[in-house]
């Protein structure tokens, strides 16, 4: 099977298929049930595990520094390992790190390599393997990690398994840091990252990008009870409705981002499992700080009072999320800004900004695409309604989503994006609204708060610091390019022929690890 060949219908002929299939089956499985029978059958080893990925493109790399979207990141982490891992209850925990340890102030970090690890050309993982992939992320480079590995002045070996890492200031979250996933290990002086050498569960085969990829069981692999299936196919499937076809005719076992608008529907078929996870993933509306209009703060204000969110959340998520408030960091993270006043949707107040930018109105062009999650551009259509109530004209320009990421992503003035969220509040704010992140998709530059971020990370005192968060979360809420209207749950569709199957609170398939952890039933 390619690519070519699987079906592509439209929404109202699924519908009638699925409806077609609820009545026949005349059954609902929830997820949670599906999940916990799952729980307590054997794992057997064998077969071979298809998942209809969408978020790929023709320009997609397997280098680990520059992994955008959801399909290279999940081949990503079929071939190599991170040093830790985020668990299902959003615990870091080691991987080819056994340990860590800080010294007082946490500024100093001493870093404990596991050993008996080998890459898949045979080569044995030490601390020289570490301290060259965590280098790539360093000095001059175009990882999309940088900022992230920036607070790191020196990495030194210690041992043949040991490292010491000592940072500009401490950062009590350094082994969540560490979980990013562009800080993946391959082996010390590898180059050749059309074809990357990993520690994996799976071995490289063949990878055509954007299209599909096929890697085989690592023999040595070196964590036990994982990477039961003899081979994972990946078919990139960017079109909402054939990757839902594919899933309902059975050419795949699992899919990601689910159409909201068609959940309810699917969790009736009695051959598979929706899978919902509750997590940071938040759906966003990007203006470039740098460029006019949008260097105004009350433009940018104005934009962000002439959107209603609760209206987006119901027809866009179909209630599978919770409101934003224009910085993202969710309901879910510890330090999350609670009383924070929820912005609402306000034209009047959205006509008052403009006046105090000198305007009667506006006229701006947002480029959207499905490439940011499914019905974006469904979403920019109601934006755009709320909007002219304001005084503000939305022009919609429509983008492939082939290329999106390269093409118009921190590009264009205005477009629209998602995050997959981090696992902390630290993480995720480093990443997107730091000035000097290579990731900063606004453009945004705040002193103030690149300051009390710095200071924020390096307190021991957790009431400290969610003090100094919540004035974070305000600062961007207020003056941050990003209008972020709400947050999105992560939704997978599973074959009930898969065994091992979770939800997770990061990113969709398991944190990106399904392919490891599952199995095909006997």
């Amino acid at each position: 099977m390619t690519r070519d060949n699987i079906p592509s219908i439209g929404r109202r002929q699924f519908l009638a298929a699925l409806g077609a299939t609820a009545l026949a089956s005349g059954l609902i499985v929830p997820a949670s049930v599906a999940r916990a029978q799952d729980a307590q059958a054997a794992p057997v080893k064998g077969g071979v595990l298809k998942l209809g990925i969408g978020g790929g493109s023709t320009t997609d790399n397997l280098d680990p520094r520059i992994l955008t979207d959801w399909v290279p990141v999940n081949q990503a982490y079929m071939l190599m390992n991170g040093l830790v891992e985020i668990d299902a209850q959003n615990n870091v925990v080691p991987e080819l790190l056994e340990s860590w340890q800080p010294e007082e102030g946490a500024k100093v970090w001493h870093l404990k390599v596991r050993q008996g690890v080998t890459f898949h050309n045979g080569k044995v993982l030490n601390a020289d393997d570490v301290l060259y992939s965590l280098n790539l992320h360093r000095g001059e480079t175009t990882s999309a990690a940088r900022s992230v590995a920036a607070p790191i002045t020196a990495l030194e070996k210690t041992g043949e398994y040991d490292i010491k890492l000592v940072l500009e200031s401490g950062n009590a979250d350094l082994p969540y840091m560490l979980s990013d996933y562009h800080f993946l290990i391959v082996p010390d002086g590898w180059s050749d990252f059309a074809k990357p050498v990993g520690t994996g569960p799976f071995i490289y085969e063949s990878y055509e990008p954007g299209v599909r990829s096929r890697f085989t069981r690592n023999p040595n692999y070196w964590k036990p009870d994982t990477a039961w299936v003899d081979a994972v196919e990946v078919i990139v499937i960017n079109d909402i409705s054939a990757r839902t076809n594919a899933m309902m005719s059975g050419q795949v076992h699992a899919i990601n981002r689910l159409d909201f608008k068609t959940v309810d529907l699917l969790k009736r078929n009695k051959n598979l499992s929706v899978v919902q996870s509750a997590g940071g993933q938040h759906f966003n509306f990007l203006m470039d700080c740098t460029q006019a209009p949008f260097t105004d703060q009350n433009i940018r204000l104005a934009l962000k009072h002439g959107i209603n969110r609760e209206q987006l959340l119901k027809t866009a998520l179909m209630g599978y999320g919770s409101v934003g408030n224009d910085h993202p960091v969710p309901k879910t993270d510890r330090f999350f800004a609670k009383d924070l006043p929820q912005r609402p949707y306000d034209p009047e107040k959205a006509k008052f900004h403009l006046k105090q930018a000198g305007l009667d109105s506006l006229k701006v062009t947002l480029a959207a695409s499905d490439a940011a999650f499914g019905g974006a551009v469904d979403a920019a259509a109601v934006y755009r309604q709320n909007a002219m109530a304001g005084g503000i004209q939305i022009d919609i320009k429509r983008e492939p989503a082939d290329g999106y990421w390269d093409n118009v992503w921190m590009k264009a003035p205005f477009c629209m994006s998602y995050w997959g969220g981090r696992p902390t509040a630290d993480q995720m704010l480093t990443a997107a609204y730091f000035s000097k992140s290579s990731q900063n998709d606004t453009h945004w530059a705040n002193p103030t708060f690149d300051a009390k971020l710095i200071e924020a990370r390096a307190l021991l005192d957790d009431a400290k610091r969610a003090e100094i968060y919540t004035e974070l979360q305000q600062i961007v809420s207020d003056d941050g390019g990003a209008i972020i209207p709400m947050f999105g749950d992560y939704l997978d569709a599973v074959s009930n022929k898969l065994g091992g199957v979770t939800s997770h609170p990061m990113f969709n398939f398991m944190g990106a690890r399904l392919a490891e952890k599952v199995w095909l039933k006997a």
